[in-house]
């Protein structure tokens, strides 16, 4: 349905939400001729999101870059997430070809500098307008569609209409809520605390993984100097963990293969975290509504993937329906499109990051997939790309890939019978 251009819109979109999801498609709107109305709850522009992992994959690069934030990372210390996962086939290690291009990277960076960061390029942006401490407390309805969010702000309640609002406000989004978008929620039987260290040394100076069957942990490096530790178990250790969670905490790190050492670093932050963090998926789209970031879906936290997947919806949504928000087309038509291709990109990872997340050991196909990529560098590169989302689960268990990973068992299988029995002959 369009909707033409009428004075009664104070602006073409009113975005909840000046974190990474609302802040990107604030500008990218904006940059299209789209007049934005940004809010944020808190009235602090230096605000951030703590409990983070604190990892933009590689997939979130071309939209860092379209927003013009790679100089600016790195600058602000940001570092290239290269990364080494355990498994117990040994250590995935994925290395660019000889002869082949650089891996693709994103960056790791603590919410603490990003946050700030791409708020203040989103209101430094011409057509933005940030509104500090303005809560989305209602949304406005006409004729069965959204037209408008009612906001909580420092000078008390005001009316905000536009064409299109969009829940750019995390996984307990309000505005999918009033909204009445249905919910849909995935147990996860892992819980996760982290801590931040200076001066943790890991092997090459790069990020590690540890998938432990079901546990899992992660050390991810970061700007100045600060590692985010990260433990993720299965919650059948929970009630030990909440007797000692000190205690607990460092014995799980200690035990780690090729551990940290924790015990010389210097732990800078309490250790926070989650007991219960369910994934969940919305329908992206509602009339006159969009959802972006956690509003729409929420991974696993083992796998980093949330910050990422926040920026890359804000861009989809950007081109999807800018044109239409200033009323030069069919705003329900865009929002399709736009809720089309949510699904198409993160369907399969979220079933994938679903099933995983009832802490279970590996499957027949990932033991395939990742025994062969601990063996063989071409699969490590592979695994590389899944697990910065740059392909997707069809690419990735592609028949190419596992007859691949077959032939490299198969042989590592060979060379090992070959040895014990190379071994045994000279014993006897």
């Amino acid at each position: 349905m369009a909707h033409p251009e009428s004075a009664e819109y104070d602006y073409d979109v009113v975005i909840s939400g000046a974190s990474l999801a609302g802040s990107a498609a604030a500008i990218l709107l904006a940059r299209r001729g789209v007049r934005v109305a940004l809010l944020e709850r808190r009235s602090d522009a230096e605000a951030y999101k703590a409990l983070c992992t604190h990892s933009l994959q590689a997939c979130a690069y071309p939209v860092l870059d379209e927003l013009g934030l790679v100089p600016a990372l790195e600058k602000a210390g940001a570092v290239r997430n290269e990364a080494r996962w355990y498994t117990r086939w040994g250590w995935i290690e994925p290395r660019a070809a000889a002869a082949g291009p650089e891996l693709p990277y994103g960056y790791n960076i603590r919410r603490s500098v990003l946050d700030p960061l791409i708020r203040s390029h989103a209101a430094e942006t011409p057509g933005v307008e940030l509104l500090l401490g303005h809560q989305v407390t209602g949304l406005v309805r006409e004729g069965g569609r959204t037209s408008g969010v009612r906001a909580s702000t420092p000078e008390g309640e005001r009316e905000i209409r536009a064409r299109l609002v969009v829940g750019a406000d995390g996984k307990d989004s309000a505005v999918a809520k009033f909204a009445g978008v249905p919910t849909r929620q995935y147990e996860n039987t892992r819980f996760g605390y982290l801590a931040h260290f200076r001066d943790l040394p890991l092997r090459d100076g790069i990020s590690h993984t540890w998938f432990l069957e079901p546990d899992m942990a992660y050390a991810f490096v970061n700007d100045d100097g600060v590692t985010v530790l990260a433990v993720l178990p299965d919650k059948k250790r929970l009630p030990a963990f909440r007797d000692d969670l000190e205690g607990s905490f460092l014995d799980f790190v200690h035990a780690l293969p090729e551990a940290p050492p924790v015990d010389s670093a210097e732990r800078i932050t309490k250790i926070t975290g989650t007991v219960n963090y369910p994934l969940h998926s919305r329908k992206p789209t509602a009339p006159g509504v969009a959802l972006i970031g956690d509003a729409a879906l929420t991974g696993d936290p083992l796998w980093g993937v949330g910050c990422g997947w926040a920026l890359q919806s804000a861009k989809w949504l950007a081109e999807a329906v800018a044109s239409a928000a200033t009323g030069q087309g069919d705003l329900d038509s865009s929002l399709g499109r736009y809720a089309r291709g949510h699904r198409r990109r993160l369907r399969g990872h979220q079933y994938l990051a679903a099933d995983f997340a009832k802490a279970r050991p590996f499957n027949p196909m990932e033991r395939l997939l990742f025994s062969a990529a601990a063996r063989d560098e071409s699969l490590a590169r592979h695994m590389h790309l899944f697990g910065s989302r740059l392909i997707g689960p069809l690419r990735f268990l592609n028949p190419v890939a596992l007859a691949k990973a077959s032939a490299v068992n198969i042989r590592h299988r060979r060379a090992a019978a070959s040895a014990t029995a190379a071994h045994s002959h000279r014993e006897s």
